[in-house]
C-alpha cells in the first residue's frame, strides 16, 4: 500500500512532465482557483493523508527549497524506482540489497554526469548565455508567451543580489509582489524597495 500510495503521487504529476506538459486547474476549499504545472506547487495544493504519500510532497519541498526546479521530475523518478522495486520485492530480493542497488546506481550516474559536465563561467557583463538557460526553463511555464522578458527580470534579479566570489545567491533578497490587473507583460524589476499602501484619500499628493 506504501508503493502504491507513492506510485499515485507520482502518476498525478507524471502529466505535467517536460515540455508537453499538461497544466492542472486546482480549486481550493475557498474558491480559490490555482492553475500551474509546477510540481511542488500541485502537492502543497493537495490534501493527502496517506503518510508515504506526505513524504512524496516533503520530496518535492525539499527539491524546490535546495534547487528550485525539478520538482515534478524527481516525484516520477521516485515513483519510477519504487514501482522497479515492487518487481524486485514480488522476486524474493530482500529491501537492503535493493536499497543498495540504488545507492550503487545513483553512484554510477554521479560519475557519468561529472565526466560529461563542461564549465560554464558566469560573466557579469554577458549575461545573455544565462537568459537563454531562464527561458528553456520558463517554456513550460504558464508565461511562456513572454518567456523573453521573464527571463530577463529573473536573471537580472538573480543578479542584482549574487555573491560571485562565494558562487551564492541570497534568495530571500528577492521579493516577488503581485497586483491585480494589467498583463504579464506590466511586469517589471525593481532595484529597491516596494511600499504597498493605499492613499488615504483620493485627493493626496502622489
Amino acid at each position: 500500500s506504501h508503493i502504491l500510495a507513492a506510485r499515485s503521487i507520482a502518476n498525478t504529476l507524471r502529466t505535467s512532465l517536460g515540455p508537453r506538459g499538461l497544466d492542472k486547474l486546482m480549486v481550493s476549499p475557498d474558491g480559490d482557483v490555482t492553475v500551474t504545472n509546477d510540481g511542488a506547487t500541485i502537492l502543497k495544493k493537495m490534501d493527502v493523508d496517506h503518510e508515504i504519500a506526505k513524504l512524496m510532497v516533503q520530496l518535492s519541498q525539499s527539491q524546490d527549497d535546495e534547487i528550485g526546479d525539478g520538482t515534478t521530475g524527481v516525484v516520477v523518478l521516485a515513483g519510477a524506482l519504487l514501482e522497479q522495486a515492487e518487481s524486485l520485492l514480488d522476486k524474493g530480493i530482500h529491501p537492503i540489497r535493493i536499497a543498495d542497488g540504488f545507492e550503487l546506481a545513483a553512484q554510477c550516474a554521479v560519475e557519468h554526469l561529472n565526466r560529461i559536465a563542461e564549465s560554464f563561467p558566469v560573466d557579469p557583463n554577458n549575461v545573455e548565455s544565462l537568459v537563454k538557460t531562464a527561458m528553456t526553463t520558463l517554456g513550460s511555464k504558464i508565461i511562456n508567451k513572454c518567456h523573453r522578458q521573464m527571463a530577463e527580470i529573473a536573471v537580472n534579479a538573480v543578479m542584482a543580489v549574487a555573491d560571485l566570489e562565494k558562487r551564492d545567491v541570497n534568495f530571500e533578497l528577492i521579493k516577488l509582489q503581485g497586483k491585480v490587473g494589467g498583463r504579464l507583460e506590466d511586469t517589471v524589476l525593481v532595484r529597491g524597495v516596494v511600499v504597498d499602501k493605499d492613499f488615504s484619500h483620493p485627493q493626496m499628493p502622489k
